[in-house]
């Protein structure tokens, strides 16, 4: 029955679901970049700084919850066993690992939601991931993926607008 239609007539419908999933494109793409930095900064902070939260005693910080404890942060007793018997990183002794690694946790995604050195602290967080990829849980590929991805636009576009970044360059900027 379709076919017996004139063209003009069965092709209206294709075009204005054309037309409108053009629209919703040319919306989409209008989803700013401070915008999405900005997200991407705090989410993948939060990730590595909660983290970095199971591996202490005697600070804890989650604004989410609500939850703060002053005091001056330790390695939680079990963090250097953690690192010796489950995360195994190769080339470092278990002690440095483990203190390596929760500094990382904690300084550089400080450093995200500042948006201060943002590529340098994404760049240090993306090698981070990638060492726990391919030693320690090789089949979390999915959610290092994700975290990579994340990682890897900060990297590549920066910290946007919203950002301490931002206003330091744009203070160069003036005083040239």
């Amino acid at each position: 029955m379709i076919r017996d239609l004139p063209a003009s007539t069965r092709a209206a419908p294709v075009g204005r679901l054309d037309h409108a999933v053009g629209r919703l494109v040319a919306l989409l793409e209008r989803i700013p970049h401070d915008l999405l930095a900005l997200l991407g900064r705090l989410s993948i902070a939060g990730v590595f700084w909660q983290s970095g939260q199971t591996k202490i005693q005697g600070f804890a910080l989650d604004p989410t919850l609500g939850r703060l404890e002053l005091g001056w942060p330790r390695l939680g007793d079990f963090t250097v066993d953690l690192f010796r018997d489950e995360y195994r990183v190769p080339l470092l002794p278990p002690e440095l690992a483990a203190y390596l690694a929760t500094w990382a946790e904690h300084v550089f995604p400080i450093l995200l939601v500042l948006g201060l050195g943002t590529r340098f602290a994404a760049l240090a967080l993306l090698t981070m991931t990638a060492v726990i990829q391919v030693f320690v849980y090789p089949s979390a590929w999915p959610t290092h993926g994700t975290w990579a991805m994340v990682l890897l636009y900060l990297v590549a576009r920066g910290p946007g607008r919203l950002s301490l970044d931002h206003r330091i360059a744009a203070r160069r900027a003036a005083e040239r």
